[in-house]
């Protein structure tokens, strides 16, 4: 006999904490749908999030390099797919929902502009009278509206669960707007793993990445980075002399080990302490329950500093990004005078939204290569010589 959905949701009442949120207790989609045969509402969530046009977008947008600069440099995918493995690993061990986290986390990004956070500053920037622009509130557009695969709604039509997870989504690189959810102080436990393995997750790797491009050096990293020189020492006293590539991994694998277990053991103790006794009453607390202890918090705030000034804002990866951003904003400012160029979908988006959200949707879903493309087809370099 197949495992239907009954058996599914039966497991997570046998398994999953109390304070964990259960499948079979959502608050439910916004256009009421048949419940799936053999999966549960978060498992439907999360395929429908992969199958998004939205999500295979990813692939072509930049994490930190320009996309393209590099096969093995990490992509706005490759990040989304570490960050949804990290959620996972996170709610398994604290007894969480695996499948809600890993939802949020896959579809955290999906309204991420081309061109990384420089791009979505410049959208912001440009959308200042008309509502700015975040890309977490994007992400949100994205699956209650934007995307148009359904014959009778707009959008993905997901769980509420996991539209608040998008919308209390923030990292240190995040700040989203307000939120209409329901006595909510803080998102889900699932919520709030997805925002820390965001936060683990592109630290550690744009570090891996800086390393292979040559762009950070080893031997500095050691001298100024605490959390990066005592996972180097552990290297070399467990593996002794290694060549670059391995040495690099098992240093990268050290500290996201180290960070998985702290939030893991801090969080478990902050739960407990907390006296939470369902989902609900994590959303009524005035604090996240998921975090790091404080010292570790310290350790990752100089890393996130050592980053900002050595890798993010080095001339090798800021000089081309902002060359690209400066072409969202050429491409805007072509469309704001020649709507007509949107094409049908959007023309009815114009109506809908208004002329600047539509092109800023339009903008907004493009991938780096697609952004030069037009701008050269449209031939906006030689227009401003």
């Amino acid at each position: 006999m197949p495992c239907a959905r009954e058996e599914l949701e039966q497991r997570e009442r046998n398994t999953l904490a109390p304070y964990a949120q259960l499948s079979a207790e959502s608050h439910g989609r916004v256009f009421p749908e048949e419940p799936p045969l053999w999966r549960t509402e978060y498992q439907r969530d999360r395929d429908r999030v992969i199958h998004s046009r939205a999500f295979r977008r990813l692939e072509y947008k930049t994490q930190v390099f320009l996309n393209g600069t590099g096969d093995h440099l990490r992509t706005r995918l490759t990040h989304t797919m570490e960050v949804a493995a990290i959620s996972r690993g996170i709610a398994r061990a604290l007894r969480l929902n695996e499948d809600l986290a890993e939802t949020i986390a896959l579809a955290h990004d999906l309204g991420h502009s081309p061109f990384g956070h420089k791009g979505e500053r410049v959208l912001n920037r440009l959308m200042k009278l008309h509502g700015g622009f975040e890309h977490n509130l994007q992400s949100l557009r994205i699956v209650e509206e934007l995307e148009q695969k359904y014959p009778t709604f707009s959008g993905l039509n997901l769980t509420w669960e996991v539209r608040e997870g998008l919308r209390k989504h923030q990292t240190s690189f995040d700040h989203p707007g307000s939120t209409s959810a329901p006595c909510a102080h803080c998102p889900s436990l699932e919520a709030q793993v997805a925002n820390l393995a965001d936060e683990l997750t592109y630290y550690s790797h744009d570090l891996d990445d800086g390393l292979d491009c040559g762009l950070l050096s080893e031997e500095k990293l050691n001298q100024d980075v605490r959390i990066f020189s005592m996972a180097s020492r552990k290297m070399k006293e467990e593996h002794g002399e290694l060549p670059d590539e391995t040495r690099h991994y098992f240093i990268i694998r050290c500290l996201i080990d180290w960070q998985v277990r702290d939030v893991v053991e801090t969080s478990e103790k902050l739960i407990l302490k907390s006296k939470v006794k369902c989902a609900d009453d994590v959303r009524r607390q005035k604090r996240p329950l998921v975090r790091h202890n404080p010292e570790r918090r310290k350790m990752n705030l100089e890393l996130r500093s050592y980053l900002f000034k050595n890798l993010y804002y080095n001339p090798v990866v800021h000089r081309p990004n902002l060359r690209a951003v400066r072409m969202l904003q050429k491409l805007f400012e072509h469309y704001v005078k020649h709507p007509e160029e949107l094409g049908e979908t959007f023309q009815k988006r114009v109506r809908n939204a208004g002329l600047y959200r539509a092109i800023c949707d339009y903008l907004s879903g493009m991938t780096d290569r697609y952004t030069m493309s037009e701008y050269e087809r449209l031939g906006l370099g030689q227009h401003h010589q």
